[in-house]
């Protein structure tokens, strides 16, 4: 089961959050930004999230609100704002029809890049730059996802009621790290390693983080044989690997 309202935060702020990541990692993306002019585009979800891209410089950024956007896009319901995101539901802004232009144009082809990216065809994974770059891309949006859940879903609530204040390192060997950043039974997913975790989760490869991540091996059988390494306050990791199980039902 999930739920339609956890499925607007995880699509506000993993995946549309995730076009941060993708301007820095992609080329092609932030190639669509360059010389043009700054704008920017709210997304304001009636009993949902509310957040702001800002795109600049071949840039993009993430910001809570609405309020200095120069196009507003309003969705009545959480569930027409996944409508966005499936491509059920064309929104229509209250804000910016001067620059329409650009939501139509280069943002429709950035997140046409993201999904690329996202959901790969399996023959693009063959190229070793696009697989990193892919894989980097899944690790921050599920951290993302992970907060969203805890701090959204009623089972993901339950489960981050057990966790202790810290940070939880995700790391993949030799390749990027996320953390998973706990207080008061609230997460906040951030899209760099911790200085000083108190929980880590370490893949011995990218081939093995994407692996898990496209559900081809079991985490707890890598976690028997060494592939993914423990350390820390463990019953942080336990309640993190329930968080995952339910960000696999949200993502599918």
């Amino acid at each position: 089961m999930t739920d339609t309202k956890t499925l607007a935060y995880i699509n506000m702020y993993a995946i549309l959050g995730t076009l941060e990541n993708l301007c820095e990692l992609v080329p092609e993306a932030s190639d669509l930004l360059k010389g043009k002019k700054p704008v920017s585009i709210g997304f304001d979800v009636k009993g949902g999230p509310s957040a702001t891209l800002f795109f600049k410089n071949g840039k993009c950024r993430m910001e809570q609100g609405v309020d200095n956007c120069d196009i507003k896009l309003p969705f009545s319901s959480p569930a027409k704002f996944n409508g966005l995101i499936d491509g059920t539901v064309t929104p229509i802004p209250s804000k910016g029809f001067t620059h329409i232009k650009f939501l139509l144009n280069e943002f429709t082809k950035l997140t046409d890049i993201l999904t690329k990216y996202m959901k790969p065809e399996p023959e693009a994974l063959s190229d070793r730059e696009f697989f990193v770059r892919s894989t980097s891309l899944m690790l921050s949006a599920i951290t993302v996802a992970v907060a969203q859940i805890a701090n959204n879903d009623s089972i993901g609530k339950f489960t981050a009621s057990h966790i202790v204040d810290g940070d939880i390192a995700l790391l993949i060997k030799d390749g990027p790290g996320t953390t998973l950043r706990v207080k008061d039974h609230r997460l906040l997913g951030i899209k760099a390693p911790p200085e000083n975790p108190r929980a880590i989760m370490e893949f011995k490869s990218i081939e093995l983080a994407r692996d898990l991540f496209d559900g081809n091996v079991n985490a707890v059988a890598s976690i028997g044989d060494g592939s993914i390494r423990m350390s820390g306050m463990i019953s942080m990791i336990d309640n993190l690997n329930r968080l995952l199980d339910r960000v696999a039902l949200y993502l599918a």
